[in-house]
């Protein structure tokens, strides 16, 4: 980089509105690929906007916490947004009340399963005792993945890591999964989808039917509260931890 480029840089670097600004055309680039590919999940707008990120921090040498300086608004606005979902959710009330008792038998044996299948994967591959508690929170949403991994012993850095990519995944294979099943209802694709793949999965949700992020919406704060609640009891019962 030419002295000149540098000092401007150097220059743009320190306001917080160049993160800002990155992520956001970062996130519009991304989505004008999915949307160019015609909403195929395999590409997929959240790991295509991760990895733009990545590497202009990358090839900027820009630490971490200089980039969440600017980037922090949008990190803000996922509360606002997730108590936004209660209004498609207010909407399925009617469903709500005939299905409560499902969706929470639902709620509690999706997440265990995918607990029980997380850690007992990592236990059977010779994973660290660290790993595979970092793995047991990984479909929940991140906030309280982290606090959960932080509480159990695990690693919340690696746990943050983990549920970005259950995330992504689930989003990308949930719809042949769903068609492989011959699961129709949308309720019912939402709520798996919510239970397994949290915000990025509710996202994705949301762009096939409101009824369908609804109930992911759901499913993503009944198996965080969930998990929260009754995972380290759990794992303490059992000497885990």
């Amino acid at each position: 980089m030419t002295p000149g480029l540098n000092k401007v840089w150097v220059y743009l670097s320190a306001s917080p509105l160049l993160w800002l600004t990155a992520t956001l055309l970062a996130y519009q680039l991304a989505y004008a690929l999915y949307a160019r590919a015609k909403f195929n999940p395999l590409v997929n707008p959240v790991a295509i906007a991760v990895a733009l990120l990545v590497a202009v921090l990358v090839g900027t040498d820009t630490e971490y916490p200089r980039y969440f300086e600017g980037a922090q608004f949008v990190h803000f606005l996922l509360g606002p947004a997730t108590v936004a979902l209660a209004i498609p959710l207010y909407l399925q009330l009617e469903k709500l009340r005939r299905n409560w008792f499902a969706l929470i038998v639902s709620a509690l044996v999706g997440g265990a399963a995918a607990i029980a299948a997380a850690m007992g994967v990592a236990w059977a591959l010779g994973a660290s005792p660290a790993t595979v508690l970092s793995l047991a929170p990984k479909a929940v949403t991140m906030p309280i993945a982290m606090g959960v991994s932080e509480k159990i012993g695990g690693l919340p850095s690696l746990t943050a890591v983990l549920v970005m990519l259950t995330g992504i995944l689930g989003a990308t294979i949930a719809r042949s999964v769903f068609n492989l099943l011959k699961i129709q209802e949308s309720s019912i694709r939402g709520f798996a989808l919510g239970v397994t793949s949290h915000g990025i999965g509710t996202a994705r949700a949301f762009q096939v039917s409101e009824e369908m992020g609804a109930f992911s919406g759901l499913a993503m704060g009944l198996s965080g509260v969930l998990t929260a609640l009754l995972l380290p009891l759990m794992l303490k019962l059992f000497g885990v931890f």
